[in-house]
């Protein structure tokens, strides 16, 4: 069982940028992601109505250091 509901993509994206996550390469629907504090960019690839089930969001969280509470 996780805590995380689920959720619209476009929600979870806004909440990425306001821990700092920033947009910094767009292709198409897919948007590279930069944070100052990671070495590594996040590839989101999800349209604003998409629904983002809880293990998914367990994953995005896992990569992104993303909280239940910033959503």
């Amino acid at each position: 069982m996780t805590s995380w509901p689920s959720t619209r993509a476009r929600l979870v994206y806004k909440a990425l940028t306001k821990i700092g996550w920033y947009p910094v390469h767009q292709k198409g629907s897919h948007i590279k992601l930069r944070h100052s504090l990671y070495d590594h960019a996040y590839e989101w690839a999800f349209h604003d109505s998409e629904e983002i089930g809880p293990h998914m969001l367990a994953r995005i969280a896992k990569r992104t250091g993303l909280n239940p509470t910033d959503l």
